[in-house]
């Protein structure tokens, strides 16, 4: 790798969980906790306490990784490194190819908070601009990620405060850890009880799925052996307390409407004597889905570089340039492939895909960890194993439809790889 194609270490530890709390509090955590609690009824709680518990095995995997591969591309780097160049290029691709698509759902969604008339000339603004934004550099990409950050977390607070001043539609206390008595029928057994207990942890882990970002953005970061892990670490426990704090207040607010809700959060400031205040709340979430937005882009912007640096992707792509040493041409691609998406095709349904390919990717992640020779006290060689089995078993109990799209979309990337790479063996004969 020659020198001029290095990103340059701006980050810190502030920054870098910024990023990676941003990405984790998108737009998700507006809508995921209806259907979850749809699936797991009672057991909500539960859900997200296994989600949170796969998050942590991937979290100390990526974490150990990226201390050993401080370099940009995430779990496509690892992969190679530790697996093979196999591995790592399903990692990536999955990653890279399922994040496109939820760029363009993301941006899409901001369309529809911001302007519902014009969402989608609305959506295409917001790539552009963000886009814009990280070719000024990362340090811009941070600054704007900590506004935004300020903005969600000022509205969840917000919320929180709504659902314990009530009133409660079910008669619950905030916090009680459960729907009211006579909740079972709708969102309880009938609909999964502790059966939808996995499926609600597959729908609330991607909640988690953000610290990924920090790891891909490996290059950009200062002395990334001490950083990255606490950036990881601090960005995954903040989030796991606010989704877990989200999910009692929300049980104890809305009970059995819980899961028949559209926009819980909305629900529970409208249901309380806050109802005033739900425009801002909606401007919370615009604000979620554009730090979301900027996160992903800048995340698989950075792991195109690496795939590209690697000829798993057009060389072109691997450019570095400009007077802030950014990825100029994988950040314009994946700016236009976004675009492209959001005008030729309905993104909302074809996203779905991108979750079983998360999961692949830290299975991926767990695996490499899993192979290091020297391990840190709190990252014993069993939690790879734990994490690895997680990730599968989430994984497939996703829905088919999931499952299947994203296996096609796999085998077509490697098919390309494997054509691409037998055709440079000939020609080096």
């Amino acid at each position: 790798m020659n020198p001029h194609q290095q990103l340059q270490r701006r980050l810190g530890v502030f920054d870098a969980t910024s990023i990676g709390l941003g990405s984790m509090l998108g737009a998700g955590v507006f809508v995921v906790f209806a259907p979850a609690a749809g699936l797991a009824g009672n057991f909500l709680v539960l859900a997200v306490l296994l989600a949170g518990a796969v998050a942590y095995c991937n979290a100390v995997a990526s974490a150990e990784l990226a201390a050993r591969y401080p370099a940009s591309g995430g779990t496509y780097v690892y992969g190679r490194k530790q697996l093979g160049e196999w591995p790592g290029f399903i990692a990536g691709w999955g990653f890279v190819s399922g994040k496109t698509a939820s760029c363009a759902a993301m941006a899409l969604t901001f369309g529809h908070y911001a302007a519902p008339d014009f969402a989608l000339p609305v959506a295409v603004a917001a790539v552009v601009a963000l886009t814009v934004v990280n070719l000024f550099g990362i340090t811009r990409t941070a600054l704007l990620t900590r506004v935004l950050l300020c903005l969600v977390l000022a509205t969840l607070v917000f919320v929180a405060v709504a659902a314990v001043v009530g009133p409660h539609p079910n008669g619950a206390a905030p916090g009680a850890g459960g729907p009211a008595a006579g909740s079972f029928s709708a969102v309880g057994f009938s609909a999964g009880g502790l059966g939808g207990v996995l499926p609600a942890a597959g729908l609330m882990f991607f909640a988690f799925a953000g610290y990924a970002r920090i790891a891909t953005l490996g290059e950009e970061v200062k002395d990334p052996a001490r950083t990255i892990p606490r950036a990881i670490l601090a960005a995954l426990g903040a989030a796991f307390v606010i989704y877990l704090g989200l999910a009692l207040l929300l049980q104890g607010h809305l009970g059995d409407q819980l899961a028949a809700s559209t926009a819980p959060l909305l629900d529970a400031v409208t249901h309380s004597r806050l109802a005033a205040g739900a425009p801002l709340l909606q401007a919370g979430a615009a604000a979620a889905c554009l730090g979301a937005l900027l996160a992903l882009i800048t995340g698989v912007g950075r792991t195109t570089l690496a795939m590209a640096r690697e000829r798993d992707l057009p060389a072109p792509l691997a450019r570095v340039g400009g007077r802030h040493t950014v990825p100029v041409t994988a950040e314009l691609t994946v700016a236009a492939v976004v675009i492209l998406l959001l005008l030729t095709t309905d993104v909302m349904t074809v996203v779905g895909f991108s979750s079983f390919g998360v999961l692949i990717y830290y299975a991926v992640t767990n695996a490499a960890a899993f192979t290091l020779e020297v391990h840190s006290p709190h990252a014993p060689k069993w939690l790879n194993v734990a994490g690895f089995g997680g990730c599968l078993l989430l994984a497939f109990t996703l829905p088919p439809s999931s499952v299947l799209g994203m296996a096609a979309v796999l085998a077509a990337g490697a098919a390309g790889r494997f054509l691409v790479v037998r055709r440079r063996r000939r020609r080096a004969l």
